[in-house]
Formats: structure tokens, C-alpha cells, sequence
């Protein structure tokens, strides 16, 4: 199987990306940098042709390697200019006497030499690829057009090897045959091998369906089609002379022979909608009235579904096999000679225990049965069970991850360098979303675009490798769906890791289990992982902890000699054996670190100046150290963060005075104001220069000072989206008039306001003083009632609230009638622990919920569900 190269596309384009808007800053190496540009503007044209002979032409193959590493090396440089270019500026700036240092000019001469060395490197690359690669290419493209491999599917099925589809069958029949529109859509997706294919054609013939349509035609869109062959494959399905190559005059053919008829059309594994095809020829289907005619769409991929006009509640995502289904598929095809029985119970055993591995796949299950149907010995059954992942792929023809790599092939190079990360995460981890978008944004796989921040703009990746069902989601919020935590499939996974090792992403030994080395760039750590063979590492960037809580750093040996990492994520670790000394020693040492994560990190008490070390820093997570009391000054000089989380930290008093310097600001969690206890705390008023924020969390205590100046300060975040106030044991009058008084952000969208001590919400929270709101949380709060603003529209406007929760809310009356009344828009409600409302739709004493399902469903109605809690956002 061939395995494209991802990473070095990637990477050379992401450092283009970079030298455009960077390297001009460095005005000492804008020659070296100008001139990388170049090269390496000339030397993409000869990227991908070299990618796709590769395989067959070691040079080439090794040149692309020699490549990766460089763009590597390159990289590691503009990131050190960068960082010490700024530390320079910055010293200018605060004195007027300014020299270069020995230490200077000794890293401007061994820089400068550096840089001629890989622009010379690279130009050799790029002759050695031009001279070599262009004859190949035009002796081999005929060939290797006539080598192609299509995929192809027919209407034609196997109905013994069917199983689980009854209820999938049931309910895209309902919507068909219930269904009186002209032209009607309905899409099945899923991922590869999940068994889209298989379904529609089960559909496809059934004898109510057949009966119901005058025309059923089949198309089988494979990666290469094309709008002419699509067209001539309808028309040889109706019977038609298809020559021609006139797409009007065909497509004209097909009007008049579907005109006044019921049709039914299955468009089978879609891939895209690229070029506008899909609306030409659907703009040229008949809609004759009195006839009802569907259009059946597969894909692997949601977002081509809602390109080709398939409504949400018409999309089926067929499930993975329960254990029985899964059984009895295995069954059909490993014992076909026996019609389906096994008769070995000691075989049925460690059948069962390998049927298990497929995780319900139906491709890789009908694969597996296949490999072992001529195998009869319980030795063989064992071996296979033993090494499936890799009998799976050695005597299984790759059919699996043959299927699953049509997917990968489809996505483009910035999601293939994503979705490359999930390969460092144990089998069946769930995997923390925040955590992995993090770690997206500090190596530099996801920057921001155009207003887009690069927080946004890497969960729109994660929801595109969702909606390509690459990618499995966990838990999700109910309102909007936003992800919490997700998966990946074995399958996925084990094709996830063979490209990664093929392309040195990160390293594995030959069972597919992480190893660190000294060439490893990327380690998931767990606590098997030894780490002495990383003391020479030189490459290492991400380093996340994966189940460990306990990891030991000793001065002069392993984890304290890597100075490599852009990435670390020490969330949740124990401290125990480690001198606190000797860890922050370390971490200042990490000159090159985006992203520290140190979450929940017991034992952390104060963090010290060195921190201020970390020039080129942009995440900093210290949230739910709950022993964590102080933060240096040197805090307010890390001018590159744009994610600095102080969340749940009880005993953290206060931030230190000029925290709004921080300028870049765009996601601010546990912002304290100063106290008449901590003098050198920074104030309420400091909030108004953080013009960039997107998120804000306040904590308000009891000793919180907010002057009747600053009382305006949240009106000048003009970005800011989401705003989250604890207002925790506030009960002074004085604090809660200075929160009734506050003008919030002019374009907020999600608000939650928890442990107000108040009888009525704050004037604020009103409908004209917030009117683009799409979210309102309330929460652990004495309210009685909501200010008689809340409900009133005299200002001309009324609340856009599409979400609303009310949580432990005991006093809380209030009628639901009222609430529809003022909430127009409201679709989705989430209510616990508020005894006193009244008329209600859901359970409001435990946890219930009430969504208001689209007109686009089944049936219109209103559904009353009761769901699982879900962590609040605001809790403790």
C-alpha cells in the first residue's frame, strides 16, 4: 500500500507561511530568510510529482527525506531569530544604551552560517528533484494512467452476508416511501467500511422500493469520475444510447426520458462537490408534480451530503455491529462450509475474542472471517488472535486499511498533518479535545485566518475530521454540539500510526506501541515509557502525558536534557520525587515552548519569575492547581500568549498588577480584581485593553474593588463572545450593586453567571443590552426572580436565546409560558435542582432537557428527553 507524504507538503508549506509574515521582523537575516523563500517556493512545484514516485525511486524518496529534516531544522532556527529578535527589541525599548554583546554577535555568526548552509542544501535538493523527477514523470504517466485503480460498486448484493441492517433498512424506507415531494434527497455517511454501500443497495432492491419507482438507476461515483461518465451511465441504466460527449445534449436526454415518471437515483461513495458538477446535473433533473422522485447519496464525508442538498434529519449514519451482529456476520463468511456454524467451541472461543478487535467494523469483520475461513487448526485462530492488527493487514490484503486510506487520501494536507496527532494516543483513549486543540496551536499545525482565531479555526479542523467520520465524538455539549472529547476506531488508528512512522512523526516499535528515541519528535507518554534513550534527542516537540501521574526528572539525565519541546502537557502529574527546583529549571530551559499545560498539578504552589524566560510562549494552562497561591510579575512580559487559564485555583488571590500587557490576549480564565489585601493586584480596569479577548472568566469575591470608573471597562471588549462570571460568596451590597451596574460587551453570544447572592438577575441581563445572546446560563444563585428588564422588549428588541440553562436554582419562580413568550428563538433547554418552576416541558428537579426538534424532522413535535449531567463550566 502506498503511503503519501503528508508531512513534508506540510511542512514546507507551513514555513513558507511563516517567512512570509515573520522572518521580515528579523531584520539581521532578512537576506538568509528572502532567499529561503525562494528556494522554497521553487521547490513545491516539484513536491508532489516527487511524492507520487517515491515509492518506486529511492532518490527520490531519500531526497524527500533529507527535505522533512531540514524544513525541521529551518523551522527551529526562525523560531530561535524570532525569539531572540523580540528579547532584543524589548531591551531597546527600556534602556537607551544598547551594544552587542559577544554572546551576540557569536549567535549572529553561527546563525548566519546556518541559514547560507540550508539555503545551499535546499537549492541542491531542488536540482537533484528537477533533474530526476521530470524524465520519470514523463516516461511513467501513461503507464500509470492506465494502472489506476477505481473504485467501483454495483446495485448488485450479497444477501447472506447482510446483518444489522433491519432497523437502518426500516427507517430510510419510512422516509422514502412516506415521502410526496417532486424530488427528495437522502443521504447515508459513515466511514469507510462501515457498510454505506451495502445498505443503499439492500434499499435499492427491495421490493417495496422497486415497486414504488418506474426508473431506478445506480451510480457508482468513483475518485476519478467525471460529469460525462456519470451522465453515460444513467442513460445506459434507461436503456439509452450513450454516445455523445455533449454533457447538454446528454443531460437534455436524461430530462426527457425521466420527465413524468417516479425515479429513484442512488449516488454511490461521493467524495466531493468540487467544480459545481453536482448542481449541474441536479438542476437538470425533471420535478415533474404528481410524480415523487429520491436521490439516495453515500459518502464518507457530511459536509458533501449538505453540499448536494440533503437536509440534517435526512442523513442516516449507520452504527457499528453490536457483539451478536458482529458474531454473526463473522459467522456467515469464516464457517460458510458449515452454512454459518461454527462447531468447534474451543475455534468459537478465540473467534469470538478476535471478532471483538473489529470493533464492530463490518469490512474489517467480513476481512477477518475471510482470512480465516481456510484455517482450521486453533493454532492458526490463536497466532491470528494474537497479532491481529498485523495478520490483518499481512493476509488480509489490506482490504481495511486499503478502504480507510481512500479517506485519508481525500483530506487536505493541513487536516492530514492533524489528523497524524492521533496516533500517539493509547488504544481506546478518550481523548481530551481541549487538550489535542492546544497542542494543534503550540506546534503550529492550526494558526489563525483572516478573523478566524486559531482556537476556532483548529475546532472547525476537528468538526471537518468528524464530519469525514474519521473521528469518533465522545461527549458533546447538547446545545450547540460542541465536542468535548472524542476517539478514533483501531482501524483508523493502526492506519493513523503506519503513516506516521512511515513519515517519522513520531516512533513506534513493530506492535505499533510508542518507544521514545532519539529521533522521536513526538511521545504520548504512559507509564511503561522509559526515558533514558531521549537524553540525546535534539528533535523532540510534543511531549503529552497520556496515563501517567507519576514521572521522575533527575538533573542530568533523560526528560532535563530535551530543550527541543514546543509542546508540554503535564496535566494532572505528581510532583512528589521531583525538586521543584530542578522541574522549573527545565521548563525556563525550553526557550523554543508555545504550549505548557499544567493542569491540576497538586502540588504546584508558586510559580517563579524564570517562567518569564518563556518569550515565545502562546498557551499557559495552570487551571485547577488548587495549592497554587502566587504568580511572578515576570508573568506580564510573556507578550505572545494568547491563552492564559487561572481557572478553579481557590487559593490564588490575585493576578499580578500590568497582567494587561498581555495584549494578545484572546482566552482569559480566572481574572481577579485587586483586593484591599493585595495592593499590587491589578485592577477591574485593566480588563479594557484586552482588545483581542474572544473568552473571559471572572471570579468576584467578597473583597473584589470595583471602582464606579471601571464599571464600563467589559463595554470596550468589542471581540469578546463568551463571558463567564463567579460571583462566589459575594453577598456584600456594595459588590452586588457594582454587578448590577456593569455594561457588558456590545456583541456577547454565550453568557454564564453563577453564585450570585442577588433575588433578581442584574439590569444588564437584558435583551437590548445584550442582543446578539445565543446562550444564558444561570446557576448556583439565590434568584427569585429575573429583573423586570429581563422581560421586557420596550427598547424594540427581544432575546435571539436559542439555549438556556437554569441550574440549582431552589427559589427560582418563574413560568414557562413567560420564558416562550420572551425567548422566541429558544430551541434547546437544559433544567436541575430548580423546585419552584412552573409548567415546565422537562423534569426540573433532577436533570432534564427539552430541544425543540427542526420542522425538518419526522414529525414536527417537541420531544422531552432526560439526560446524563453534563460538567458545568461554572461548577466549583
Amino acid at each position: 500500500m502506498k503511503i503519501p507524504d503528508p508531512v513534508v507538503n506540510v511542512l514546507v508549506q507551513d514555513l513558507i507561511h511563516q517567512l512570509y509574515t515573520e522572518s521580515n521582523y528579523i531584520l539581521e537575516f532578512q537576506t538568509h530568510f528572502a532567499e529561503m523563500k525562494t528556494q522554497l517556493n521553487h521547490m513545491q512545484s516539484f513536491i508532489s510529482d516527487a511524492d507520487s514516485i517515491k515509492e518506486k525511486h529511492k532518490t527520490v524518496k531519500t531526497t524527500l527525506i533529507d527535505l522533512r529534516e531540514l524544513t525541521y531544522e529551518a523551522d527551529d532556527l526562525l523560531i530561535d531569530c524570532l525569539i531572540r529578535a523580540d528579547y532584543h527589541t524589548r531591551r531597546v525599548s527600556s534602556s537607551c544604551h544598547h551594544r552587542f554583546s559577544l554572546r551576540q554577535i557569536y549567535f549572529h555568526y553561527q546563525t548566519g552560517k546556518k541559514l547560507s548552509g540550508i539555503n545551499n542544501r535546499i537549492a541542491k535538493m531542488r536540482t537533484n528533484l528537477s533533474d530526476y523527477v521530470t524524465p520519470i514523470l514523463g516516461r511513467s504517466s501513461d503507464e500509470d494512467a492506465g494502472n489506476r485503480t477505481i473504485r467501483w460498486t454495483s446495485q448488485v448484493y450479497d444477501q447472506s452476508g447482510i446483518v444489522g441492517l433491519t432497523e437502518d433498512n426500516s427507517r430510510i424506507k419510512g422516509w422514502i416511501l412516506a415521502n410526496n415531494e417532486v424530488l427528495h434527497r437522502v443521504g447515508i455517511v459513515g466511514m469507510g467500511g462501515l457498510g454505506q454501500t451495502t445498505l443503499a443497495q439492500k434499499i435499492f432492491n427491495d421490493t417495496h422500493v422497486i415497486a414504488r419507482f418506474e426508473k431506478r438507476i445506480w451510480v457508482s461515483i468513483s475518485q476519478t469520475f467525471s460529469e460525462l461518465d456519470i451522465m453515460k451511465s444513467i442513460l445506459r441504466q434507461v436503456r439509452e444510447d450513450d454516445s455523445g460527449s455533449d454533457t447538454g445534449e446528454m443531460l437534455h436526454r436524461i430530462y426527457q426520458l425521466l420527465s413524468h415518471k417516479s425515479y429513484l437515483i442512488v449516488m454511490d461513495d461521493v467524495w466531493s462537490t468540487a467544480n459545481g458538477w453536482w448542481d449541474r446535473i441536479s438542476n437538470g433533473l425533471p420535478k415533474t408534480p404528481g410524480h415523487s422522485s429520491c436521490i439516495i447519496i453515500t459518502s464518507r464525508n457530511e459536509e458533501v451530503m449538505k453540499n448536494m442538498g440533503v437536509v440534517d434529519a435526512r442523513i442516516h449514519r449507520p452504527r457499528l455491529l453490536d457483539e451478536e451482529e458482529s458474531w454473526s456476520l463473522f459467522c456467515k463468511v469464516a464457517f460458510m462450509a458449515t452454512k454459518g456454524i461454527c462447531k468447534n467451541l474451543q475455534i468459537e472461543g478465540i473467534g469470538k475474542e478476535i471478532v471483538k478487535k473489529c470493533q464492530g467494523l463490518p469490512l474489517a469483520i467480513k476481512t477477518t472471517g475471510g482470512l480465516l475461513y481456510s484455517k482450521t487448526s486453533f493454532s492458526e485462530w490463536k497466532r491470528i488472535c494474537d497479532n491481529f492488527h498485523e495478520k490483518l493487514v499481512t493476509e488480509g490484503n489490506s482490504s481495511v486499511l486499503a478502504s480507510l486510506q481512500l479517506s485519508y487520501d481525500e483530506l487536505p494536507a493541513h487536516l492530514k498533518h492533524c489528523i497524524l496527532c492521533f496516533s500517539i494516543y493509547p488504544e481506546d483513549h478518550e481523548i481530551n479535545v481541549e487538550q489535542l486543540v492546544r497542542w494543534w496551536i503550540g506546534e503550529g499545525f492550526v494558526h489563525e485566518r483572516r478573523s478566524e482565531t486559531a482556537t476556532e479555526t483548529a475546532y472547525r479542523f476537528l468538526s471537518e475530521l468528524i464530519g469525514r467520520c474519521l473521528v469518533e465524538v465522545m461527549r458533546r455539549r447538547s446545545y450547540d454540539g460542541r465536542v468535548y472529547s472524542c476517539k478514533m476506531h483501531d482501524m483508523v488508528r493502526d492506519l493513523t500510526i503506519r503513516i506516521a512512522r512511515e513519515e517519522a512523526f513520531t516512533s513506534f516499535d513493530d506492535g505499533g506501541r510508542q518507544i521514545p528515541t532519539m529521533d522521536s519528535r513526538r511521545l504520548g507518554v504512559t507509564n511503561e515509557m522509559k526515558f533514558h534513550s531521549l537524553e540525546n534527542n535534539s528533535k523532540i516537540r510534543a511531549l503529552l502525558l497520556m496515563d501517567s501521574r507519576l514521572i521522575r526528572l533527575k538533573r542530568n539525565a533523560g526528560l532535563a536534557k530535551i530543550m527541543s519541546l514546543r509542546v508540554l502537557d503535564l496535566s494532572h502529574v505528581k510532583l512528589e520525587n521531583i525538586r521543584v527546583y530542578d522541574f522549573w529549571r527545565w521548563i525556563s530551559s525550553l526557550k523554543r515552548l508555545s504550549c505548557l499545560n499544567l493542569c491540576d498539578v497538586a502540588s504546584l504552589i508558586e510559580v517563579p519569575d524564570s517562567i518569564g524566560k518563556l518569550w515565545n510562549l502562546q498557551i499557559l494552562i495552570l487551571a485547577e492547581c488548587s495549592n497554587l497561591q502566587k504568580l511572578p510579575a515576570s508573568i506580564t512580559t510573556l507578550h505572545k500568549l494568547i491563552v492564559l487559564d487561572l481557572g478553579n485555583c481557590p487559593a490564588l488571590k490575585y493576578l499580578p498588577r500590568g497582567i494587561s500587557s498581555l495584549s494578545n490576549l484572546q482566552e482569559l480564565y480566572g481574572f481577579k480584581p485587586a483586593s484591599l489585601a493585595h495592593t499590587e493586584s491589578c485592577h477591574f480596569g485593566e480588563l479594557k485593553n484586552f482588545i483581542d479577548l474572544r473568552v473571559l472568566h471572572l471570579d468576584i469575591n467578597q473583597e473584589s474593588i470595583i471602582e464606579d470608573e471601571e464599571l464600563g471597562a467589559l463595554a470596550d471588549l468589542q471581540k469578546l463572545r463568551v463571558l463567564l462570571i463567579n460571583a462566589e460568596n459575594c453577598e456584600d451590597v456594595n459588590i452586588l450593586e457594582k454587578l448590577n451596574k456593569l455594561t457588558p460587551p456590545p456583541h456577547l453570544e454565550e453568557l454564564y453567571f453563577g453564585h450570585y447572592h442577588g433575588e433578581a438577575t442584574p439590569d444588564w441581563i437584558n435583551p437590548n443590552s445584550l442582543p446578539e445572546l445565543q446562550y444564558l446560563c444561570l446557576e448556583y444563585a439565590r434568584l427569585v426572580d429575573m429583573s423586570p428588564l429581563f422581560w421586557s422588549s420596550d427598547g424594540g428588541n427581544s432575546w435571539k436565546v436559542e439555549g438556556l440553562c437554569l441550574k440549582f436554582l431552589p427559589r427560582l419562580q418563574v413560568e414557562w409560558s413567560r420564558v416562550q413568550g420572551v425567548m422566541p428563538s429558544l430551541r434547546y433547554l437544559e433544567v436541575s435542582h430548580c423546585y419552584m418552576l412552573q409548567s415546565f416541558p422537562c423534569d426540573v428537579v433532577n436533570l432534564g432537557s427539552w430541544t425543540k426538534i427542526d420542522e425538518e424532522s419526522e414529525d414536527g413535535n417537541l420531544v422531552v428527553d432526560t439526560i446524563n449531567a453534563q460538567k458545568s463550566v461554572m461548577n466549583n
